[in-house]
């Protein structure tokens, strides 16, 4: 942690900007907003496709829905009678892969622990 905390303090952040980072955090922190994000990364899709999609409830999707969009990770737009939703932040998904990776090289090195064996992959 106080590394991680160093390294915040050299970026110079505000209490502010410690707020809207914390902020977006938690906004990517609920599972569902996340598979959301997964729904929207291959295009812009109207809300009827992604409760059909999650099995979901109208209700819940739009909620979430709104959360991410008041984050400024999508985007949406009216067409007709159809609200379409859009990622509106690519970056998000750059994120995602780098928590995706170290999680990955975390249960590879818990797993070799655990066993006494080498997965193999990631030494070179």
């Amino acid at each position: 942690m106080q590394i991680m905390a160093k390294r915040l303090t050299g970026l110079g952040m505000s209490g502010k900007m410690l707020e809207l980072v914390a902020r977006r955090f938690r906004t990517l922190g609920e599972p569902f907003r996340l598979r959301l994000l997964q729904e929207l990364e291959s295009g812009e899709r109207p809300v009827g496709e992604l409760v059909e999609a999650l099995d979901g409830n109208q209700p819940n999707v739009s909620k979430h829905l709104q959360i991410l969009f008041s984050a400024g990770l999508v985007s949406r737009r009216r067409e007709g009678t159809s609200i379409l939703y859009a990622i509106a932040d690519p970056m998000v998904f750059q994120l995602c892969a780098l928590v995706c990776a170290r999680e990955e090289a975390r249960s590879r090195r818990d797993l070799e622990q655990t066993t006494g064996m080498s997965t193999g992959q990631g030494r070179h």
